[in-house]
């Protein structure tokens, strides 16, 4: 027997498949700055940064695949598309959150202002948000050149990103909703 499609489930089942979602969104999220504050950083210097980064960015992309095709594969693909979000958007944050943290341990002349963990992020999400508020800003060559990469992923984050969740919900809608359609042998 398969699984219900969402326009047979009760108001219900609905609103509970939801709740539940967005839990699972916000719990990956928490998950996710818990080990941003408390994984230990001070290791890190035997890896550059720029590679560090280049790799992370790599297993983000493989992340984001697995999201996408999770959500293809699911039975209530918006529910899931949420879910995916809760998980790669806060992760692509911190993977450059974690990067001008690391560029302010290594050198305090790469930004304005010293940068704690949450310094790191609040500057991560002000670029991301493109508010730049000037109180920390990029001093370094390389300071700036990251800061610079992370805004042109942000806009393919924005567009292309969100634009390819939407259409493994609305692949995840076809394929299950043909997959409920075709007669099956009971």
């Amino acid at each position: 027997m398969s699984d219900p499609t969402p326009s047979t489930l009760s108001r219900r089942t609905r609103r509970r498949l939801i709740i539940l979602g967005l839990l699972r969104a916000c719990s990956s999220t928490v998950v996710l700055l818990a080990l941003y504050f408390v994984v230990p950083l001070d290791r890190s210097d035997a890896i550059p940064i720029g590679a560090s980064l280049a790799l992370a960015l790599v297993v983000l992309l493989g992340v984001a695949v697995w999201q996408m095709k999770a959500t293809i594969r699911s039975s209530h693909p918006p529910i899931r598309a949420v879910e995916a979000l809760g998980v790669t958007v806060p992760l692509f944050l911190l993977l450059f959150a974690t990067s001008y943290f690391l560029m302010a341990q290594s050198n305090p002349a790469n930004f304005s202002a010293g940068l704690t963990r949450i310094d790191a992020l609040y500057f991560t999400i002000t670029a991301f948000s493109s508010t730049g508020f000037g109180d920390i800003t990029a001093t370094s060559q390389s300071a700036r050149l990251l800061v610079s990469v992370q805004m042109i992923l942000d806009l393919l984050v924005l567009g292309l990103g969100v634009k390819a969740f939407v259409g493994a919900v609305q692949l995840g809608r076809q394929h299950h909703s043909s997959s409920t359609d075709t007669p099956t042998d009971t």
